[in-house]
């Protein structure tokens, strides 16, 4: 099955609806005297939100470019 160019620009911005209150999850970690990613690794297997927020949080380090 095919993609269309609108279906492949489509796809390309999935993280725009993935992300419905940016830094939630950030502030949760401020909140908890910890990192972005320590707060994530500890919680990615939590369930509900929090555990979504910090699997979310996991892909989203792996995707950074890095220098």
């Amino acid at each position: 099955m095919t993609e269309t160019k609108a279906e492949k620009k489509k796809n390309k911005h999935w993280i725009q609806k993935a992300i419905k209150h940016p830094g939630s999850f950030s502030a949760e970690a401020k909140r908890a005297g910890k990192t972005t990613a320590e707060f994530a690794e500890e919680n990615q297997d939590a369930p509900g939100i929090l555990g979504r927020r910090a699997r979310l949080a996991e892909t989203l380090m792996g995707l950074r470019k890095k220098k």
